[in-house]
C-alpha cells in the first residue's frame, strides 16, 4: 500500500504508520468496510484475535503479558469513520475513493483542503500501535473499533451488552492534550419535513434570469465543541439575508441549500433566485451592506457573498413567491438555535445546544436536520419537545432519530485516580478534568456495560469536522508515552 512520505519523518513511528494507513484507505461513515477488512487481515498476521459484531464494529483481543493475567482488563476504544468535508473551490476529492493527503506545517499535520480524519484516526492508530507493541507490559487487552460514530453512533448503539469483558475503558477520542474528559453530552437528531408548498407557481415572464446567491468563507467547526464560539452560521445568515431581501422585493425562490452534515457548523449556503433586471441591480447594493455587517460582527472570518448566473437550469413551472417562502424561512429561523444553557459546573462548556444543518428547500420539498445536545438527558428531551412543537406549529412534521445518553462524571473512579498519578509522574503537573459538549460513545457504553470505569483523552486536534483539520505532532507523542505508561501501571501486580 502506497502512503504519503510525509509520515516517514514523524515520531512515534508505530503510531504514525497506522495513521498513514487510515489516510490511505477511505472511511466515510457507513463505508468503513475496506478499512475493517484490512485491519482484520493485519490482526490475523499478528496472532491477534479479531471478530466483527452484528453492528459492524471490529473487536480485537490480545492476551495479557505473562505474569499479568490477573490484572483488570483494559479496553482501548476509537471510531474508524471520519467526517468528510471539502473546502469550496478546492481540488476535487472523492472521499469514497481518494486518499487523504496531509502535509506537515509548523509542528502540525494538516489536510489543507479536506478534513484530516485525525478525529478519530489518531485514537485508532494509538490503539493499534499498543496492540502490536511486543515490549509493552499489559493485562488482558481489548480493542474496540466502532463504526458510524459521526453519522449517529450506529456502532455504539449496536454493541451487544456483554461484548466487552474488561473493567476499564480508555476512549481515545478527545481533542485537547492534557485534559481528561470525565463526561460528555447526550444528543438526539430531529428531521423536519415541511413538505411541498402548495403556492408554488410558474415564473413570471419577466423573471427568467436565474441567479445564485452564494455565501462562503466561514470557519465552521464542530457543532458541539464550537457551538458557543462567536462564529457565523451559514444557514442562519442566509435565511436572515433572504428575509431582508424578500421584504424589499417580490423575489422568486427556486432552491436553497446550506450545510452538509448535522454535526458540523455549516460554512456555506446558496439560494437560486429569479430576478428582474431592476431587482438584480438593487440586490447588489443590499448584498454589499449585508457583507459589511457580517464582517463587522465576525471579524475573525472572511465571508464572501456573490450573486452570479446560476450554474443550474431553472424549473420553468415551479417557483416560490416571497409571500410563500418568507413565512417558511421565518419559521425555520425562529427554531431554538445555538447554546440554550451553559454549564454551571464546568466554565466555558455548553450545557444544552442545538445546531441546524443541513437544510434543503425546493418548491416541492423542504427538509432540515437539527442536532440537539445536552449534558442531562432530561434537558435534551425537553429541548427536543420544544423544537418539535414549533415545527408542527409551522405545518411541518418532526421525527426524532438516534437518541443517545450522556456520560455522567465519576470523580471517585479508581481509573481516574491512577491515570492522574501516572500523568503527574510523567509530565510533572496534573491534567485538567473536563466534560465535553460532544457525543462521545462512552454514554452508550455505560448503558450497555455498566461495570466499566471510563476515561477519555487524546492529542491536540484543531478544526475537527472542517477542511484544514490539523493535529499537533508532539502531542501525539505525549499521548503515546502516557498510554504505554498507564497500561503498564494498570497491569502492575
Amino acid at each position: 500500500m502506497m502512503t504519503n512520505p510525509v509520515f516517514d519523518a514523524l515520531e512515534p513511528r508505530a503510531v504514525w504508520r497506522h495513521f498513514a494507513t487510515l489516510c490511505a484507505i477511505p472511511r466515510p461513515s457507513k463505508h468503513e468496510g475496506a478499512l475493517l477488512r484490512h485491519l482484520r487481515h493485519w490482526a490475523g498476521t499478528r496472532g491477534i484475535a479479531a471478530r466483527t459484531d452484528a453492528a459492524g464494529n471490529l473487536l480485537l483481543a490480545k492476551p495479557a503479558t505473562p505474569g499479568r493475567e490477573n490484572a483488570p482488563g483494559v479496553i482501548l476504544q476509537g471510531h474508524v469513520d471520519m467526517v468528510c468535508e471539502r473546502a469550496p473551490g478546492a481540488p476535487n476529492h472523492d472521499f469514497h475513493r481518494d486518499a487523504i493527503l496531509p502535509e506537515a506545517e509548523d509542528g502540525w499535520l494538516v489536510a489543507r483542503h479536506t478534513t484530516l480524519g485525525a478525529d478519530n484516526g489518531i485514537g485508532v492508530a494509538l490503539a493499534l500501535a499498543a496492540a502490536e507493541d511486543a515490549e509493552l507490559p499489559h493485562g488482558p487487552l481489548e480493542i474496540l473499533l466502532t463504526v458510524d460514530e459521526e453519522a449517529g453512533m450506529g456502532g455504539a448503539h449496536g454493541l451487544e451488552a456483554g461484548s466487552l469483558r474488561g473493567r476499564f475503558l480508555l476512549n481515545l477520542d478527545t481533542e485537547e492534550w492534557g485534559v481528561f474528559y470525565l463526561g460528555c453530552a447526550g444528543g438526539v437528531a430531529i428531521e423536519a419535513d415541511f413538505g411541498p408548498r402548495a403556492a408554488a407557481m410558474p415564473l413570471p415572464p419577466d423573471m427568467r434570469e436565474i441567479y445564485r446567491l452564494q455565501l462562503d468563507g466561514l470557519i465552521g467547526g464542530h457543532s458541539g465543541i464550537d457551538i458557543h464560539q462567536p462564529r457565523a452560521h451559514a444557514i442562519r445568515q442566509m435565511l436572515a439575508l433572504l428575509l431582508r431581501l424578500g421584504a424589499e422585493n417580490d423575489v422568486y425562490l427556486l432552491r436553497l441549500q446550506g450545510g452538509t452534515v448535522f454535526n458540523a457548523l455549516p460554512r456555506s449556503a446558496f439560494a437560486d433566485l429569479a430576478l428582474t433586471s431592476a431587482q438584480y441591480a438593487g440586490l447588489s447594493m443590499s448584498l454589499a451592506r449585508h457583507l459589511q455587517d457580517l464582517r463587522r460582527e465576525y471579524p475573525q472570518e472572511t465571508p464572501t457573498l456573490t450573486l452570479t448566473p446560476s450554474p443550474e437550469s431553472a424549473p420553468a413551472d415551479r417557483a416560490l413567491a416571497a409571500a410563500t417562502w418568507r413565512p417558511l424561512l421565518q419559521s425555520i429561523l425562529a427554531l431554538p438555535f445555538g447554546v440554550a444553557a451553559m454549564s454551571r459546573d464546568f466554565p466555558g462548556v455548553a450545557e444544552t445546544s442545538n445546531n441546524l444543518s443541513p437544510l434543503r428547500l425546493e418548491p416541492d420539498d423542504c427538509r432540515c436536520s437539527l442536532l440537539l445536545r445536552a449534558q442531562d438527558d432530561a434537558a435534551r428531551d425537553a429541548l427536543a419537545e420544544r423544537v418539535e412543537r414549533q415545527i408542527r406549529a409551522s405545518g411541518g412534521v418532526a421525527r426524532r432519530e438516534g437518541a443517545y445518553p450522556g456520560w455522567k462524571p465519576d470523580p471517585a473512579s479508581p481509573l481516574l485516580q491512577q491515570a492522574q498519578d501516572v500523568y503527574r509522574q510523567t509530565f510533572g503537573h496534573a491534567p485538567r478534568l473536563e466534560v465535553i459538549h460532544a457525543g462521545l460513545e462512552c454514554g452508550l457504553f455505560a448503558h450497555s456495560h455498566p461495570q466499566l470505569a471510563m476515561l477519555s483523552f487524546g492529542p491536540d486536534i484543531r478544526g475537527a469536522h472542517a477542511p484544514g483539520e490539523r493535529v499537533d505532532i508532539a502531542s501525539v507523542g505525549h499521548c503515546w508515552q502516557f498510554l504505554r505508561r498507564l497500561l503498564t501501571a494498570l497491569s502492575t501486580p
